[in-house]
């Protein structure tokens, strides 16, 4: 411990703490790298980024997946985030129910809810999916207006949510934000979503596309149970009429299984 003479700044930090920590940041944002990818973003030797790396695994905040030979962090890395006990919905109600899901559909799904200016993935079954192009991890984030889930949001959210909401993106200096400053694209955007009772995001540019269904908590969206598929082996029609109702049927067994967990004691 230091003494009161000490100061904090004489306090050496240590590296391979520090180490570990950038290369979980370089893993959840990336979602997933080689040892390559982390030795060139964190400033290591080859061979000590794989010595990082495979102390994340034997810890259990990282694993790597030998279908592509990249590493990806676990759920345990979210026991790092404070608050992490007040989420426990997500292990207790929702991932079951989510898996149980994915007995129906085998593309990959997930959870998803809004945290901050973006949206965070909470669950996902990508790493039992054989259909997953890629394999997203739990706490990946990804853009509000550019994905199926933060559609969902801003549509069934409340209007006062909404307009603070957009009024935030609108400020915002991230280029996947720039949507946000045509409010009447935006909003014939999300009247189709109200009309639908879902989501779809297509981006002509990547091979998936995905469907989202609001999730709600309390009567509150919280965010989307969502769907991918591979553009060329299913249309959205196909995908909708097939998957949309059970997707529906998740989300609200999820909302009556976290009433039915929180129902005050008689």
């Amino acid at each position: 411990m230091p003494t009161k003479k000490q100061s904090t700044d004489s306090v050496r930090p240590i590296r391979a703490l520090m180490r570990g920590l950038d290369s979980i940041q370089q893993l959840n944002i990336r979602n997933g790298a080689t040892v390559t990818d982390i030795a060139k973003a964190v400033g290591l030797p080859r061979t000590t980024a794989y010595r990082v790396l495979e102390t994340l695994c034997v810890s259990g905040y990282a694993v790597r997946d030998i279908s592509d030979d990249r590493y990806r962090v676990t759920t345990k890395v979210r026991s790092l985030s404070e608050g992490y006990d007040d989420e426990s919905w997500v292990q207790e109600i929702a991932k079951p129910l989510l898996n149980k899901l994915a007995d129906d559909v085998i593309w990959p799904l997930a959870i998803s809810t809004l945290n901050g200016m973006s949206m965070l993935v909470r669950e996902t079954t990508d790493r039992d999916s054989p259909l997953a192009l890629e394999r997203y991890s739990a706490g990946l984030r990804v853009p509000v207006l550019g994905s199926s889930s933060g559609r969902a949001y801003l549509a069934f959210c409340s209007d006062e949510q909404r307009d603070v909401l957009l009024e935030v993106l609108k400020k915002s200096d991230r280029m996947e934000d720039n949507f946000s400053r045509d409010r009447q694209l935006v909003e014939r955007i999300l009247a189709e979503v109200r009309r639908n009772g879902f989501s779809v995001y297509d981006n002509p540019s990547m091979q998936e596309m995905s469907i989202a269904v609001p999730l709600y908590i309390k009567r509150r969206v919280i965010g989307g149970v969502v769907v991918r598929f591979i553009r060329s082996a299913l249309t959205a029609d196909q995908a909708i009429e097939k998957h949309v109702p059970h997707m529906k049927k998740t989300a609200e067994d999820i909302a009556v299984a976290f009433d039915k967990a929180h129902m005050p004691a008689t």
